[in-house]
């Protein structure tokens, strides 16, 4: 690592030079990922002098730790010597994740569905509390968050939701959270105080660009509307403003009501069929070049499992990574960046093995 990140800082002295000539000024597209990639590499030179210099005080305390002989000194140096070593994880972590280079997709738009899967009541409620963890998580991030459609649960939490997250590494950071994740916790629902064990799917798919979305003939589309509903009479429309729309050739279906306009709701779902039938489209071509596939949903069964959030013992376990953190609470409130920046280095480094 240290190599790689010596060459990298040797760059960025020569992107400092180049953003100084007038002619990179005038092209607006190399400028712009000139300063980009100033940006990143500015961030890797001061995580490794954070490094470096927290390893140097790291050493030096270990050191002092062998000289000291009063008791309360060498606890205080213990606890020191305990800080210094997390602030040394944390900052590798960091690191490695600046040294995943950027990818065209990183900040493409995306849309997140999720849904309620093994578990009945409990399970929706779960569904919910992922809803609220991924926008909490936009909110940190500084992502915009747009609800596209919902379908609420008659006890709380929903029986699916999507939504389009968009901003800087969007795509990058949430690419690996597509699969089944499990929870195991005491639910509001059970009356007896025992452990249940229910869970919830969550899909990405990217936003097609113009370039990349599909023309689809409208005379291959059913498009149904109907009057719009939701848990306990709630949204409930007079006129019939919610919209289904079914791609013939696919057998691809969305359905939007959440707008008290027919043809906001429409536009909407539009956008997310697209994004289906490109993302089918995308796996089909996949599927050519390669039998194996991962594919991030199955059944929505607790057994089909990318992650489990334990509660009692408030521990998430990533299985795919091995990743085991006990701060589900924090998770919960959208820390998933010790999470997502895991999964983003992890799959770099097995795609570069492959």
């Amino acid at each position: 690592m240290e190599e790689k990140i010596k060459k990298l800082l040797e760059k960025l002295s020569e992107i400092e030079e180049k953003l100084g000539e007038p002619e990179v000024f005038v092209d607006q597209k190399l400028y712009k990922e000139l300063s980009q990639e100033h940006s990143r590499l500015s961030e890797l030179r001061d995580s490794w002098n954070y490094y470096l210099k927290t390893f140097k005080e790291l050493a030096e305390n270990k050191e002092l730790l062998l000289s000291e002989k009063d008791p309360e000194l060498i606890q205080v140096i213990k606890d020191e010597l305990e800080n210094l070593q997390k602030e040394l994880d944390i900052t590798k972590a960091r690191l490695e994740i600046i040294l995943v280079p950027p990818d065209p997709r990183d900040n493409r738009n995306i849309l997140v569905e999720i849904r309620a899967g093994t578990g009945g009541d409990e399970a929706a409620i779960f569904a919910g509390d992922l809803v609220r963890m991924y926008q909490y998580y936009a909110n940190n991030k500084g992502w915009i968050v747009e609800t596209l459609s919902t379908g609420e649960a008659e006890r709380g939490g929903y029986k699916e939701y999507i939504m389009s997250l968009s901003g800087q590494n969007v795509f990058r950071l949430m690419q690996y959270e597509g699969g089944t994740h499990r929870v195991q916790r005491v639910p509001v629902t059970e009356s007896s105080g025992r452990l249940h064990t229910s869970a919830a799917t969550v899909a990405v798919l990217l936003e097609p660009t113009e370039e990349e979305a599909i023309d689809i003939d409208e005379k291959e589309l059913k498009i149904d509307t109907y009057r719009a509903s939701g848990a306990g009479g709630q949204h409930v429309n007079v006129t019939d403003s919610a919209v289904r729309i079914t791609h013939l050739p696919t057998g691809v279906v969305v359905a939007c009501q959440d707008e008290r306009s027919q043809h906001k709701n429409k536009d909407k779902a539009m956008r997310l069929l697209k994004a289906k039938v490109t993302e089918q489209k995308r796996i089909e071509e996949e599927k050519k070049v390669s039998k194996e596939r991962l594919t991030q949903v199955g059944t929505g069964d607790r057994s089909e499992r990318i992650r489990t959030y334990n509660y009692p013992q408030n521990r998430i376990s990533d299985h795919r990574i091995n990743l085991t953190v006990h701060n589900l609470d924090q998770v919960m409130e959208g820390e998933l960046d010790e999470i997502t920046n895991a999964l983003v280095s992890f799959y770099y480094q097995k795609k570069l093995k492959s």
